[in-house]
């Protein structure tokens, strides 16, 4: 197979050399891929529809940059040709087998290039690329996106949407994102995008449009007391999520705040909107437009910018939700995970995991090593017969923990807390607290019962119950006088 000259360059054939082996592997890489009954791992798809295709790529840039580098070096040691072109002449052999080459060479380049796009594309929008390929910086995410009710609905349909702006900005994004990992530059905890995320009407609104908003639903809550016989305490809500009847659409209850005639606006003293300035209520039919201001915070100023009220100002952790200690004991003693025949387990488990852990290991062991010393020590008697069920309740608090709080990136939920509710952050509170005050003299309320109706509370089997349309005034499970003149948030955020 005769080749020209301006070939033999070591350029040219190191150039081709790798451009070879980065094809061979590349096909090797997608016969596993294939063969694999889990399709290969993530980083297998790294490798072969990101990091060789880039070793291809300069490989089949050397060779005519080999090439021409030869014919200007032969050049220059012969007599100038009056022919300024190259000749083409298919009767040369050597002419005949670069066509050839290059040719079906172009060919293949093109088929493998459309093929790999296509896979490159799919595979940087898979839920793996984006939760696993940086496991330690994404671990948290990851996690909380699959204990989501969103786990089956892929990150990139939240976090890019459709359209080509979108995809295009979110993968400028992510290279500075793949250097900050690279470089040890990310922050902990990381920030939530909430300032540049697409807008809910674009992203949440294609599967939760606001005409589907409309009836009440009842909520059940149980808690369990940090006393000796971890008192099971529930409360039965009935949320006002939209009005009572259907018929009048979204003129009142919860999602009235999305209302598509009504526009709320409001301006933050940050991106993190924890708290709020000012509000802005404008009625879209009439026209007529209403300002509150915070009394509170009146001297304060912001640097942002006005935002108009969506979904996520108060779901603002629909896929990463961090539970609190509390929550997630709470919801494991429900399960059945852990008995409440355990004396004290709801209390002590509370004061071993307001401790924060320089690891998950070390979380993991002092939890064990903890909670056996205690019963060992205090309740003899009751280990001797239910060591098994502390074992059980061990694994649920260490799972628990695993699931919500990640020592090395500073993840939980005091770190990102969940607006929806008024119990573990300020929530509903950030404006409904009674300090908004418009010049005409309208405040935006405190009252509870805008939001829900409590039917029934207090402790199991011994429970008090609304009748008919009325609602209970809250009884707290604990014997306190002030808590009615403090938001909830104040005295929870100091039991977690």
């Amino acid at each position: 197979m005769k080749l020209p000259k301006s070939f033999y360059s070591w350029t040219t054939i190191t150039g081709a050399v790798l451009a070879a082996i980065s094809f061979l592997l590349i096909i090797f890489t997608l016969l596993i891929t294939l063969i694999s009954p889990s399709g290969g791992s993530n980083y297998l798809g790294l490798f072969t529809f990101i990091i060789l295709p880039v070793f291809l790529i300069i490989g089949l840039v050397m060779i005519p940059i080999g090439t021409m580098r030869k014919m200007k070096r032969d050049k220059s040691k012969k007599v100038t040709r009056e022919v300024k072109f190259p000749i083409v002449n298919l009767n040369d052999p050597g002419q005949r087998m670069v066509v050839f080459i290059f040719l079906i060479s172009t060919a293949i380049f093109i088929l493998l290039t459309s093929l790999g796009s296509y896979e490159v594309f799919h595979y940087t929008e898979s839920n793996e690329f984006c939760g696993t390929l940086c496991h330690n910086v994404m671990e948290p995410e990851y996690v909380t996106y699959h204990g989501s009710a969103h786990a089956r609905v892929s990150c990139v349909e939240c976090h890019v949407g459709s359209g080509v702006n979108w995809y295009v900005k979110s993968k400028m994004s992510g290279l500075y994102q793949v250097y900050s990992v690279l470089a040890n530059k990310f922050p902990t905890p990381i920030e939530t995008p909430i300032h540049n995320l697409r807008p809910a009407q674009e992203t949440c609104e294609k599967c939760h449009w606001p005409q589907k908003f409309y009836d009440p639903k009842f909520v059940t809550k149980k808690h369990y007391l940090s006393d000796e016989e971890n008192t099971e305490w529930n409360i039965q809500l009935l949320m006002k999520t939209g009005p009572e009847h259907k018929a009048m659409g979204q003129s009142e209850g919860i999602h009235w705040h999305i209302n598509p005639d009504v526009k709320i606006e409001y301006i933050a003293t940050s991106r993190k909107r924890d708290t709020i300035l000012e509000v802005h209520y404008t009625n879209l039919k009439t026209g007529s437009k209403r300002t509150f201001i915070n009394n509170e915070v009146a001297s304060k100023t912001s640097g942002e910018e006005p935002r108009t009220m969506d979904c996520l100002d108060c779901h603002n952790r629909p896929s990463h939700d961090y539970l609190s200690p509390s929550h997630f004991v709470d919801n494991a003693i429900t399960a059945g995970e852990i008995s409440t025949d355990i004396p004290e387990i709801k209390s002590v488990t509370m004061g071993i995991l307001v401790r924060e852990f320089p690891t998950a290991d070390s979380a993991m062991n002092y939890i064990s090593a903890k909670l056996n010393k205690y019963y060992s020590s205090n309740y003899e008697e009751f280990m001797d017969t239910n060591s098994a069920a502390l074992t059980k309740a061990i694994v649920a608090i260490q799972e628990g923990y695993k699931e919500n709080i990640f020592p090395f990136m500073k993840a939980q939920w005091s770190a990102y807390p969940n607006f929806l509710g008024h119990m573990e952050s300020m929530g509903c509170y950030r404006c409904h607290n009674n300090n908004f005050v418009s010049k005409d003299g309208h405040v935006i309320s405190k009252d509870c019962n805008l939001c829900h109706s409590i039917k029934a509370q207090g402790p199991a089997g011994n429970m008090e119950y609304a009748n008919a349309d009325s609602s209970l005034i809250f009884n707290h499970p604990h014997d306190m006088d002030d808590w009615k003149e403090m938001t909830c948030y104040e005295c929870h955020k100091e039991l977690y």
